[in-house]
């Protein structure tokens, strides 16, 4: 592009050199005159006509790649993107438990695994459709996390069609990539995951508002309904009552509510906090002919100190027996010992991606580091229904060694109300882009 330029400027400098060369003297015939300013304005269209050129060579749809957090395709005026981006999460895992739990859900094994292993595609099309397609590797057969397209510029707001997460929970909502823990709380085995619907979702008042409301319908990891009921209507709000410094200093305040019409029969069950470990509590395969669900959530950050909670009720309507509700909570703190803060991303109100101030480097930067505790509880039981109650003590330390490499440790007190306790250790090597 400068030699183009620098080509076009000679050519005018040369040009009018050449014209003034033939400059009349004083007393030259006018006709002559006005021939010399014909000859200086067709050089100056042939300049012009030269910069259009230029332009039109420089092709808005080539592209330009590079880094950023991932393999990054952008056109050169924007309107088409690409990112290239995936996870590698491989975990350690190791157990003791006392007699009472080993008779009542089975001895828990030691071992590892490749937790996830996804590889995702996702940009824009034509400056306001966005896409996404996201694959995991780490179980026996690929399956599809999200696969969707979204028009950015729909009325009201923005609308996303396909397979994604309800909009529900602030801890839910936020990637596997960037939770404070290995594994999210007990609570998650009340709330909606992926499925296949539409969404209209935006933000207010500078992204302070957060809202969000879709309809679905159950569906496998292939994308296929296996429901033949009805459809879950379910809705967030997201507040920002705080928001200082780029989020340095926030308070979130939100609240979730989903509608849902399972095909006649509902079960609730999890693990304690450690997805190798075995399922403690269960409510069995209950009849039920809708459920109801209530979500709270709250987030305070001050710098490198962070707090968050949230709270899930699940009502059921059950069918020839009394109704049940079943709910759960968690609270947790995390410190950054060496100064960073959880960073907010406004426009899906959800946590992102930790930044050190240093990366990791032998004799150079220590990375960042994070101390961390939470506690969870989860109650199954009510109305004849003996799901059983389970509470969680989860602590630990993370080491981010760059932005995109982190390395968790967890130890996890798990306690079955009226049976007993176990222990467990473990340990995660992540990586992202």
């Amino acid at each position: 592009m400068g030699k183009k330029k620098m080509k076009k400027g000679m050519l005018l400098i040369v040009g009018i050199a050449i014209l003034f060369c033939r400059l009349p003297a004083a007393g030259a015939d006018p006709n002559e005159l006005g021939d010399i300013k014909q000859q200086i304005s067709a050089l100056e269209n042939r300049t012009a006509a030269l910069e259009e050129k230029q332009k039109a060579e420089a092709n808005p749809t080539d592209f330009r790649a590079y880094w950023k957090e991932g393999l990054n395709f952008d056109s050169q005026d924007g309107s088409f993107k690409l990112k290239i981006g995936g996870r590698l999460h491989t975990d350690w895992f190791w157990s003791s438990e006392d007699n009472a739990i080993k008779s009542n859900v089975g001895e828990q094994e030691d071992g590892t695994e490749v937790r996830r292993a996804r590889i995702y595609f996702s940009g824009l099309i034509y400056d306001n459709v966005e896409y996404k397609l996201q694959l995991d590797f780490a179980g026996a057969e690929v399956a599809f996390k999200d696969a969707y397209l979204g028009i950015t510029d729909f009325p009201l707001g923005k609308l996303r069609m396909g397979q994604f997460y309800e909009p529900f929970g602030l801890e839910t909502m936020t990637s596997s990539n960037y939770v404070t823990f290995i594994e999210r709380s007990l609570t998650t085995a009340l709330a909606p995951e992926r499925q296949t619907g539409f969404m209209l979702y935006n933000t207010y008042y500078d992204d302070r508002v957060y809202g969000a409301v879709g309809v679905f319908r159950e569906t496998d990891d292939e994308g296929e309904n296996v429901d033949d009921g009805g459809y879950n209507i379910t809705g967030r709000i997201a507040t920002l009552p705080i928001y200082e410094n780029k989020g340095e200093s926030l308070l979130q305040v939100g609240a979730a509510y989903s509608i849902r019409n399972p095909d006649d029969t509902l079960r609730i069950r999890q693990r304690p906090e450690a997805h190798l470990a075995n399922y403690f509590v269960d409510t069995g395969t209950l009849t039920s002919d809708g459920e109801n669900l209530l979500g709270l959530e709250s987030a305070w950050v001050n710098g490198p100190l962070s707090l968050q909670a949230e709270y899930i009720l699940a009502d059921a309507d059950r069918i020839g027996s009394p109704d049940a509700s079943f709910n759960g909570y968690y609270v947790q703190g995390s410190y950054f010992l060496t100064g960073e803060h959880r960073n907010y991303n406004t426009k899906e109100a959800i946590f992102g991606r930790v930044k050190p101030n240093k990366n990791y480097s032998y004799g150079g930067g220590p990375g960042a580091w994070e101390v961390k505790a939470r506690y969870s509880e989860l109650d199954l039981s009510d109305n004849n229904v003996t799901g059983s109650e389970l509470n969680n003590i989860t602590a630990g330390l993370n080491w981010y060694l760059n932005p995109n490499t982190r390395i968790m440790w967890d130890y996890v007190h798990a306690d079955k109300d009226d049976v007993g306790q176990a222990d467990m250790l473990m340990m995660r090597l992540q990586f992202d882009f």
